[in-house]
């Protein structure tokens, strides 16, 4: 039998002074050592009551060892964590009132659907129609009303999955905790339990802090992001801001596709790259003279003069359905990305084009 998770023990209130701080969860620098090396650098951050907040990073960016800092299931080497304006920092993972979900379902196979849902009720000693009300609601909620009967082994992959998240929701922690929860679906049932993820966020008003290296689940699901790189926090804002804004030639990197022009800024209004000098958005500023243009593939155009262009030649076309994506490689050979609508004329391979942008849909970041 598999062992119960810290998600599923009991839960009480620990005895800590308040303190006065905003947000229903605060990180104050919080940091991780192992000896010589660095899990997490001390970071800040606080998550408002019912945010769905997105930890987001490649492997080793420090979004796990977070999270289990949050949790209490690694021990932080500096820095605290204030849930509900109360200290935690000490307190047991198992009394923190916080809620887990990760990617292996951790079912009970012996129990039936309803059975695993009830069991965090049922070791936090509530009542048996308490338990009943919850379960049954609960249980119509991730829409399994008609499979309350059923072992784990006759579920599918996704229904699994959604008795996982119905035994975390039953017993309303004050935050959900979840790590990479939809890792082992196919693409297309992820895409269905992202839908159900939000809609339950949504219903519930839960405060859910979520970890993934998926860069479109992070946009698709989130309140805001925060993206991690190099065990810190790289940039925190909406998925829009972290899209259309970003502040690091990593973020812009790491999130969707970027055409990335590195070159010497003027100090003005241009920035010298080895494809020509582009004329940046009014006001770009840069904290260095080394300096990135970023431009997204949707914001270039093909034969455009505009306030800035390039020369390539077409070396790759791929047909998305509702986009056609043009690479073509410019004349040192870096890569460039176009997005095409499926109203716009499609270039052939080998084809020389010019590709146009204007310079208020560039970012300058350092």
């Amino acid at each position: 039998m598999p062992m119960a998770t810290s998600a599923d023990m009991t839960a009480t209130e620990p005895k800590t002074a308040k303190l006065v701080v905003e947000g229903k969860l605060v990180i104050e620098g919080l940091g991780k050592r192992y000896g010589a090396t660095t899990a997490l650098e001390p970071s800040s951050l606080s998550v408002a009551e019912g945010e769905f907040l997105t930890l987001l990073g490649p492997s080793g960016s420090g979004k796990t060892t977070l999270l289990q800092l949050i949790c209490g299931l690694v021990e932080a080497s500096e820095g605290r964590v204030v849930i509900d304006g109360r200290d935690q920092s000490a307190t047991p993972v198992h009394q923190r009132d916080i809620g887990l979900v990760f990617q292996h379902y951790a079912l009970f196979p012996h129990l039936t659907v309803a059975e695993n849902i009830a069991f965090p009720l049922k070791m936090r000693g509530r009542p048996g129609s308490e338990v009943a009300s919850r379960v049954s609601a609960t249980l119509e909620m991730v829409h399994l009303g008609h499979l309350a009967g059923r072992f784990p082994r006759e579920l599918s992959g996704g229904q699994q999955q959604r008795v996982a998240l119905a035994r975390c929701f039953v017993y309303q922690p004050s935050i959900i905790l979840m790590d990479e929860p939809l890792g082992a679906l196919d693409k297309k049932l992820r895409e269905h339990m992202q839908i159900e993820i939000k809609r339950l966020h949504r219903e519930s008003g839960a405060t859910i802090v979520y970890v993934t290296h998926d860069q479109e689940e992070a946009l698709a699901m989130s309140d805001r992001i925060c993206l991690m790189n190099h065990a810190r926090i790289e940039q925190l804002g909406t998925p829009r801001e972290i899209y259309e804004r970003p502040r690091t030639a990593f973020a812009a990197d790491f999130i969707g596709i970027s055409n990335i022009f590195r070159g010497r800024w003027d100090g003005n209004g241009a920035i010298d790259t080895a494809h020509g000098r582009f004329a940046l958005p009014s006001g770009a500023r840069c904290q260095s003279k080394d300096a990135t243009l970023v431009i997204r593939p949707e914001n270039l155009r093909l034969g455009a003069r505009d306030d800035n262009a390039v020369n390539g030649r077409v070396s790759e076309v791929v047909y998305a359905g509702s986009e056609t994506r043009v690479i073509a490689a410019l004349d040192d050979g870096s890569p460039l990305v176009l997005r095409l609508g499926p109203d716009d004329l499609v270039p052939a391979i080998d084809e020389r084009i010019v590709a146009g942008w204007s310079r208020d849909k560039a970012v300058l970041v350092a």
